[in-house]
């Protein structure tokens, strides 16, 4: 059978797979909730969730450095990642001996894609469609506005977020009104934040860990702003953990 993936690749699968590398957290916890997760044989060392499911399997690596003679030794009959949270040259390598199978993700639109694709790839039609079922119902659902805001990544330099990105998508869903009109994470300073003047300053809790100890720091530099840490999880993982994104929003 023949597939096209999201970035229009065409890869080739004899059968259903039986031995898959998930290079991307997300994906892997979706793998898991589609009932996957005796076929699953490498995963990144981020893939968090299900807790404690990373230690039983093969780590392969990051997102963006791969542990190559592990994945040959796992002779994997497919490999799923993604073009943003991968590397092109780790991807391109990995494509000479496997079949690839790659997302590309911008909105909630795709990522039900992505969901729907994985489960015809995997023989898991059924089980996507009632995942896919469940998130869009929960996002019929109106989120009240809450306001302007800037969601900031990264400590030092700070890094937010801008157009063009899944997680600008999660913020308009939340009922915030995105500042950031650059694309995809620009560095950005502390005067151009004041001259911004937003609302809230939203610190994920990933990829920098910002903690409540931040806080204080943030409200310091911003004293008219309203300081939150959110889960950055609930705001960029486009898999299954979506089923759960609309309950967190209403609690912001």
């Amino acid at each position: 059978m023949k597939y096209t993936d999201q970035m229009n690749r065409v890869i080739s699968l004899e059968k259903i797979p039986e031995r898959i590398v998930s290079l991307v957290p997300s994906q892997t916890e979706l793998l898991v909730d589609l009932g996957l997760e005796d076929h699953i044989v490498g995963v990144t060392k981020f893939c968090v969730h299900p807790k404690g499911f990373k230690q039983r399997k093969t780590m392969i690596g990051g997102t963006k450095d791969f542990y190559f003679d592990r994945i040959d030794l796992l002779q994997p009959d497919l490999i799923i990642g993604n073009k943003e949270e991968n590397y092109k040259e780790g991807i391109e390598r990995l494509a000479e001996q496997y079949p690839v199978w790659m997302s590309d993700i911008f909105d909630l639109g795709d990522a039900l894609q992505m969901m729907e694709s994985i489960g015809e790839i995997t023989g898991r039609p059924v089980k996507s469609q009632k995942i896919i079922q469940a998130i869009s119902t929960e996002f019929q659902e109106h989120f009240t506005s809450k306001g302007t805001a800037i969601y900031l990544i990264w400590q030092k330099p700070m890094m937010t977020v801008g157009l063009h990105t899944f997680i600008d998508r999660m913020l308009q869903k939340a009922g915030f009104k995105n500042l950031i009109k650059k694309e995809r994470y620009p560095e950005i300073s502390r005067a151009e934040i004041l001259a911004l003047n937003p609302d809230f300053i939203l610190l994920s809790s990933e990829p920098y860990p910002f903690k409540e100890k931040h806080v204080e720091e943030y409200r310091k530099l911003f004293p008219q702003v309203r300081v939150r840490v959110v889960d950055g999880e609930f705001f960029s993982w486009y898999g299954s953990r979506l089923l759960k994104v609309p309950g967190y929003f209403k609690t912001l």
